[in-house]
């Protein structure tokens, strides 16, 4: 039986959310800005598009990626909320110092450190979380946290260029130390001392007892990957199922603008209303929706909720992706609601899906392996794919839409045949959880050689009638 009043008042643990939605949609405009800056960026760095997508995607998604993981470990043995604080203050002085940057490695080297400290949010965030929140309620809280991906876009293309604009107006400036600033400079610089400002709110959230298997046990590394092996099944599928979800977002998500601009005649600030509207009400509330839809599945006996929800929207994502084949505006609008909705449903319940079966000493490093998966697959290759079809299969700008429907259909088809082929091992993943605990009734000399030697099964150190009950 799970003891709710282990976890933190109701109000305590929303406003953990709250303050870490923030946090999410802080990294999301500082991520995306640089999609509105091009031209400028180009032109006064002289830069080709080559150099220019390195900045956007690759150099950001590979230290993200690899930064996540043994940052996931720290998540597991040190303080969450100082990791986060460190990480939001270190990414925030890397964006400000995009703004002081003179030549192209200096760039470069800021956008890396850039994702290196974003990648220290959600595997802490997700951990905070689970520890918040009881299981029956997880999904919901999760999938809010997740808002901050569509509001942060959303808000990147509403507000990006209204920032722009201002910028503009205020034309070059001179500060002290670092001379002459043009205008997209000083976007950064402002996002910057954003972010340093906001490191203060962080101190508000109040780091949770970890609960459940493993909590407060530092495991070897060895039997971290001992444990993954052991339901290797259900984290392949999972892992591997929502990579594809997200290689398809984010191919679709790159070129979506494009693709009204060319083949619906729209300029880019119609673009930036529309779909940034869309993004931040369709997608927030697809989101909270499937989190919401998980703990219903939860409390009525399915063990498998939220790799259910992510099954039942992916198959709707692929059905709706046929929007980009639609000339009728009205109808296009409306049919976008509907995708961007279907699409966010699987975003939060795929991390809570990771907290359900792994040891909680085991979960800030199990959830920077799925982010470093979905990552590389999803940010590195995604929007790569949309542009080779075009370019090399198609050989028409003006085809762009159907290299965006054929990525779309197969990724997301592939994303559900492998999220229901795991069912069943996710099913038998939170089996093998609850059939595994830290011994907790061992002398200190045996606790320590418990963090030396790893989980032990709990049937092979104490009678089940003596197991507290859950």
């Amino acid at each position: 039986m799970i003891d709710h009043n282990a976890y933190p008042t109701s109000r305590r643990a929303w406003l953990t959310v709250v303050i870490l939605l923030f946090a999410y949609v802080l990294s999301f405009v500082d991520r995306q800005i640089l999609n509105l800056l091009v031209a400028p960026v180009r032109r006064d760095m002289v830069l080709t598009d080559t150099q220019m997508s390195l900045l956007m995607g690759l150099s950001f998604a590979v230290f993200y990626a690899l930064a996540g993981i043994p940052l996931g470990r720290i998540v597991d043995t040190r303080s969450r909320r100082g990791l986060i604080f460190y990480g939001v203050l270190f990414w925030s002085l890397m964006t400000a110092g995009c703004g002081v940057v003179k030549v192209y490695w200096q760039f470069l080297l800021m956008r890396v450190g850039t994702g290196a400290g974003e990648a220290t949010l959600s595997p802490a965030a997700y951990s905070i979380l689970a520890d918040s929140f009881p299981p029956e309620k997880r999904a919901t809280a999760i999938s809010v946290y997740g808002m901050g991906v569509y509001i942060g876009v959303g808000m990147a293309y509403l507000l990006g260029g209204g920032i722009i604009t201002w910028a503009n107006a205020r034309g070059d400036v001179v500060l002290p130390l670092f001379g002459l600033i043009k205008p997209w400079q000083l976007i950064f610089l402002v996002l910057g001392a954003l972010g340093i400002s906001f490191c203060l709110l962080l101190l508000a959230i109040k780091e949770p007892a970890r609960k459940g298997a493993g909590a407060g046990v530092a495991v070897p590394l060895k039997d971290v990957g001992r444990y993954i092996v052991s339901i290797r099944k259900a984290v392949l599928s999972h892992n591997l199922g929502f990579a594809c979800l997200v290689f398809a977002s984010y191919g679709v998500g790159a070129w979506t603008p494009t693709f009204f601009v060319r083949d619906h005649g729209m300029t880019p600030g119609e673009v930036g209303l529309y779909v940034g509207s869309i993004s931040m009400v369709a997608g927030s509330l697809g989101v909270v929706s499937g989190g919401r839809l998980a703990d219903y599945l939860a409390r009525r006996g399915y063990r498998d909720s939220n790799m259910r929800v992510a099954l039942f929207g992916a198959v709707l994502t692929g059905l709706c992706s046929v929007v980009y084949l639609i000339d009728d505006m009205t109808v296009v609008w409306v049919l976008m609601f509907v995708y961007v909705f279907v699409a966010a449903m699987p975003n939060g319940v795929a991390a809570a899906a990771i907290q359900e079966i792994m040891p909680n000493s085991m979960r800030g490093q199990t959830s920077a392996i799925y982010l470093f998966v979905v990552t590389l697959i999803g940010l590195g290759l995604g929007p790569t794919a949309v542009a080779l079809l075009t370019d090399y299969v198609f050989r028409d700008d003006m085809a762009v839409r159907y290299s965006i429907v054929w990525v779309a259909s197969l990724a997301t088809g592939s994303g559900a045949l492998l999220i229901w082929s795991g069912l069943k091992p996710y099913a038998q993943a939170r089996k093998t959880l609850e059939d595994w605990e830290p011994d907790r009734e061992t002398d200190q000399a045996t606790n320590r050689q418990i963090q030396t030697a790893g989980y032990l099964h709990r049937s092979k150190v104490q009678p089940p009638e003596q197991h507290p009950t859950r």
